[in-house]
């Protein structure tokens, strides 16, 4: 007689899981490697000045926190470097998550690759985590870090 019961509230069960498993991982793919803008404290530019990141130094700089192991923090470092060389404005620097743990802490850097976007003055123009969509990447640094020849 609890059967059919037991069966109907397992089925419901187990719909209630994948709808939930769904939602999250459509969630996390929506932001896996957007460029989220949020506003940098004066702590934050200090642990970044701290690991050398001399923002002052070029139109735009991007800080990389990657990890060896880290397929796309390799690829990620590997775009930046092609477009460091069409865009003389942009200064990539790269961060051994690894050896840097306060930074890391400090930063609330929970996945690699993380990128960190400062223009000129220091503030900070956006962060984003995991690999960066491509036509994001070449948007932001096209708006802050002119291509050579360009006006």
């Amino acid at each position: 007689m609890l059967g059919p019961l037991v069966d109907a509230t397992g089925a419901l069960v187990l719909g209630l899981a994948l709808l939930v498993a769904g939602v999250a991982a459509w969630w996390l793919r929506t932001r896996s490697g957007a460029v989220r803008t949020t506003g940098a404290g004066v702590s934050e530019l200090e642990v970044l000045r701290s690991l050398g990141v001399r923002p002052e130094d070029a139109d735009l700089t991007v800080v990389q926190f990657a990890t060896a192991f880290c397929a796309p923090c390799r690829a990620t470092k590997a775009r930046l470097e092609q477009l460091r060389t069409s865009h003389p404005g942009l200064a990539a620097v790269h961060v051994d998550a690894e050896s840097q743990l306060e930074a890391v802490r400090a930063l609330d850097v929970r996945r690699t690759p993380t990128l960190f976007y400062l223009d000129r003055s220091g503030a900070l123009l956006g962060r984003s985590s995991g690999a960066p969509r491509p036509d994001e990447l070449r948007a932001l640094v096209a708006a802050h870090a002119p291509a050579t020849g360009a006006v």
